[in-house]
Formats: C-alpha cells, structure tokens, sequence
C-alpha cells in the first residue's frame, strides 16, 4: 500500500478547489470567480493503484495565500502555511507569469524553508499564450526547487491525471487512512454550509460575499425528507438587504440553487429554510469565528 497526504497551495482563485474536484472526480470543494472562496481545509480522497500496488492520495484543498486584512484572513493564510509542514508532497499552483505580483514569489520562499517533495502546477493554459506559458514555465524550472512541473487546464480536465500520477510516484509506503468509498471526511453539515455560501458567492454583488458565514443550525432526517435550517450572517443592515433582494427573491433563488445541489449531496429530498442575520464584523470577532468553524474550540 502506497499513501500520502498532498497539499493543493497558491494565491487566491487560481483554481485550487477546480482542480481538488478534477482529481476526484466529484465535488467536494465549492469553487467560484471570487478570490478567497475557499475558508477550510477540504480534504478530498483519491483511491487507485500505481505499480501495482493499492493507492490512497489524501489531497488538502487550502486557502489561498494572501495578506490578511482581518482575523478570518489570518487564520485562512495560517491555515494553507501550517499544511506545508504536515504533508507528504505539495502541489504548488500558478496561473500567470510571475513578474504579475509579489505573491508568488513570497509563497516560493515559503517553499523552499520545507523537504517535502514539491510539484508546480501551471493552471488555465487554455488561456495562456504559447510564450507566457513558456516563460511561466523557464521561470519556475530554474529555481530548481520543484519535482515535476505539469501544464494543466483544471477546469477541462486537460493533464490532470499526469499530476496524480506524478504525485503516485513520490508516494510512501504507507496505511489506508480511510475506506475505499470515501471521497470526503467532512460532515455533511459542513458540506450543506458550504453549498449555501458557494450559492451566495455566486449570487451576490462584490462587496457582499466575503462578509458572509452560514451556520447549520438545525439537520433534521426523516424516511422521505431531510429539513434543514440555515443562518447566514452578514456584516451590515444593508448587505442584509442585497442578500433578500426585492420581495425576497434573490434569498429564494439562493435557497433554489442549494437545495437541489444538497439533495444531490444527500440522495433526497430536502426541506431548506434559510434566515439572514447580521453580525458586525464577525471576521475579527475570535467568539464568532470559533462558533462559526473557523477556529478550533480551546
């Protein structure tokens, strides 16, 4: 038996939860256009074989690296940092050249302080030009520091399985960590709030999104149905407002949307109600953000 735990890093929305889905084959990780959609650690588990002998490749879907503008930034950029020194192998994934910004740059310093096996990952190629995925790639193989390097369109499914393969290689001698049929260790309220607030990414306006948290408050299963009941939180009266819409119909389409993927999810039928409430700047709040997962309970 071969395993190993595999990070997924980089900047924000460059397409780390796409490619954790790819990988699997099945969603397990919301993903969205807006930066910073991905607030915890999702743990996605791939079962297959690589010489002949049985694989388990437990990949960490992190947070994207960035500077933290309040206590939930922390935690996030914390998070996705602490992964590199728990791991067995670490996807490092780009989408540009990386003359773009300093974020890169600072996350490859990162990189270099660790031993564990380190791959570059180049997403979005099918929108790259030839030269800007040349000189990506020049870039990246003359620090030296990386394994393999894969060009990868991870929303296309294009090279995916070579990045699984070339993670395979490197993988230890090691335990099944979990059963066979498990995509996921998260709960599935933990997954019901995560579809909401993916819905709410995509649904709401700018400067909404980020401001918002959703808490199960009630998952109730019964022979036919399941009910559930859902908080969201936003940060201001009138984000409250966006959130409902005229005569509540962007909350009833939010509502809509999640419901049928959370039945899929689920395999039934389901009853959602959702209440919005507002919770000023819950984000540097450390009791909010406890309550709301985003902190371990001391």
């Amino acid at each position: 038996m071969r395993s190993a735990f595999v990070g997924i890093i980089g900047r924000p929305n460059v397409g780390k939860s796409t490619l954790l889905n790819a990988i699997l084959g099945e969603k397990v990780a919301i993903a969205t256009s807006k930066p910073q959609t991905t607030r915890n650690t999702i743990r996605g588990i791939y079962n297959g074989e690589v010489a002949g002998d049985p694989l388990q490749l437990v990949f960490l879907d992190t947070p994207g690296i960035h500077k933290p503008k309040h206590k939930l930034g922390d935690y996030m950029t914390g998070m996705a940092l602490e992964t590199l020194k728990e791991v067995d192998a670490v996807l490092f994934l780009v989408d540009s050249v990386p003359d773009k910004g300093p974020g890169d740059a600072w996350i490859v310093e990162k990189l270099k302080e660790v031993d564990t096996p380190r791959f570059l990952v180049i997403n979005k190629i099918d929108l790259m030009e030839p030269d800007e995925y040349l000189r990506t790639f020049e870039y990246y193989q003359g620090l030296g520091i990386f394994k393999e390097i894969y060009g990868i369109s991870a929303k296309n499914g294009v090279h995916v399985q070579d990045v699984i393969d070339g993670v395979a290689k490197a993988a230890p001698e090691g335990p099944q960590y979990f059963p066979e049929d498990m995509i996921t260790d998260h709960p599935e309220r933990f997954l019901t709030a995560e579809i909401i607030r993916e819905k709410l990414l995509l649904y709401l306006e700018e400067e909404v999104p980020h401001g918002v948290a959703v808490e199960i408050e009630s998952f109730e299963e019964g022979e036919d149905i399941t009910r559930i009941g859902a908080v969201i939180y936003c940060e201001r009266k009138s984000h409250k407002s966006i959130i409902i819409g005229k005569g509540g119909r962007k909350l009833k389409g939010v509502g809509k949307a999640a419901r049928e993927d959370i039945e899929k999810l689920l395999g039934c039928k389901v009853f959602l109600s959702l209440w919005v409430k507002i919770k000023e700047r819950w984000r540097d709040d450390d009791i909010a953000l406890t309550n709301f997962g985003y902190r371990e309970k001391s």
